[in-house]
């Protein structure tokens, strides 16, 4: 096999009350990518289409990540990686993170798939780091092993996969605004009281219990942040207006994905995000922001193969 075509998915990172360390991955807005070999040695990015981004390998999330790998294999020849990027930056919604996981998934597989989802997020962490400045994984590990992800820790790196209820659906509203993932980390408190981080410790806990035994009520009852929330959503026009519109139409809960602005609800059901999803649209449109929204059942896979040759 000399190319691969992939799909490489959206994520939400955080899930309110798992900040840095909770993840799911989206099924209904992601980038295509084109990885295939060629016989000169090293990476190069041959086309981007969709968003103006770097070329460079060095300053281009892909790249990195693709170079953090093909470091580690040294196979006697080399890559070119075509990106077709659907996800805008800045959104929220894991762009960065879908360009490392793509092309070190699409690589690896051309490879004859010697790297493990584990080993993968590893290299495209490094390709992250370049776009928030720190490594982080909890948009990376969602769109490489799919569903719902928690990073039990970065050194070493442990990944836990979350079983994830058959129906449970995610809403998303991305504002077209950016904010950039460095500058969302800047204004988070560098310290919390204690009774904070107990309330916020004890969500995860309930979340993750709420996803294993498929109880909706508690997973609703835990998606409360009280540590990031009340920072960020200052920068989100109308996110009060999101979350009630939301909280009306039966949805779980509703939070930021991962720095913003994009904004996420869960759902019990595919026509409750439907209903959500409509009461969201017509709420958001009486602020003065351009938007765009859609709903997704959870990806259980992850990045996805479109085709082979």
């Amino acid at each position: 096999m000399n190319e691969i075509k992939i799909f490489s998915p959206a994520t939400v990172a955080n899930v309110s009350c798992g900040f840095d360390v909770l993840g799911f991955c989206l099924d209904s807005i992601g980038d295509e990518m084109v990885i295939r070999k060629r016989s000169k040695k090293g990476i190069k990015i041959t086309k981007i289409e969709g968003h103006d981004l770097p070329f460079e390998v060095n300053k281009n999330v892909a790249g990195v990540s693709a170079l953090a790998l093909y470091e580690n294999a040294k196979p006697d020849f080399g890559f070119e990686i075509e990106i077709y990027k659907n996800i805008k930056p800045g959104s929220g919604v894991g762009s960065s993170s879908a360009s490392a996981a793509g092309s070190v998934y699409g690589m690896n597989v051309l490879l004859g798939s010697p790297y493990t989802p584990l080993e993968l997020t590893a290299f495209a962490m490094k390709g992250e780091a370049l776009a928030s400045l720190s490594e982080h994984a909890d948009n990376i590990a969602p769109a490489l092993f799919g569903g719902f992800t928690l990073v039990k820790s970065l050194n070493p790196l442990e990944i836990l996969q979350i079983p994830t209820p058959d129906d449970l659906f995610a809403v998303v509203l991305h504002p077209q605004i950016e904010i950039k993932t460095a500058n969302a980390r800047k204004i988070l408190p560098k310290e919390i009281p204690l009774k904070n981080a107990i309330k916020q410790w004890s969500n995860v806990g309930s979340l993750i219990h709420g996803l294993h035994t498929n109880d909706y009520g508690l997973i609703s009852r835990s998606l409360i942040d009280v540590v990031a929330e009340p920072v960020r959503s200052q920068l989100i026009p109308g996110f009060e207006s999101i979350k009630e519109a939301a909280s009306k139409n039966n949805a779980l809960g509703t939070g930021i994905s991962g720095s913003g602005p994009s904004v996420f609800s869960l759902c019990k059901s595919q026509q409750t995000a439907i209903n959500v999803k409509k009461a969201i649209k017509q709420a958001y449109a009486k602020h003065d922001v351009p938007f765009q929204i859609y709903a997704s059942k959870i990806n259980m896979d992850g990045v996805k193969e479109l085709n082979k040759k």
